[in-house]
């Protein structure tokens, strides 16, 4: 993919540090491409944060991102299928520096598991 650090150099990106071994996080998926792990403060049941490995900053250009969602989206079904919240669950994608306070690293919520409709928080 084009446009992309492995690691930052800074150090100062939560996603890189997960993706790299240098912040423990609970691991729910793996693999070349994708780290999927829990949010720390989740607004549901099931709340995790799915993220390139490769550094992918929020603002980078649109080229980067679409190489990377239809990917994501795809993981996001397997992920949500294996832990059971398949038929019910949302996808959050923050756009730039003013939708969030988290780190500048793309990143996609998958967040699911009410137990009826009336459970579900907007975020």
């Amino acid at each position: 993919m084009k446009n992309m650090e492995t690691i930052r150099p800074e150090g100062d990106c939560l996603f890189c540090d997960v993706a790299s071994g240098k912040k423990e996080e609970k691991i729910v998926h793996e693999d070349e491409r994708f780290i999927a792990f829990e949010d720390a403060n989740p607004s549901a049941p099931v709340h995790l944060l799915i993220s390139p490995r490769a550094h992918v900053g929020l603002s980078s250009g649109v080229a980067a991102k679409e190489e990377i969602l239809a990917d994501v989206f795809a993981l996001a079904r397997e992920i949500a299928k294996k832990l059971g919240v398949e038929n019910s669950y949302k996808l959050l994608v923050n756009a730039g520096h003013r939708a969030t306070v988290s780190p500048d690293h793309l990143h996609i919520h998958l967040i699911g598991g009410w137990e009826t409709p009336t459970g579900v928080k907007h975020v």
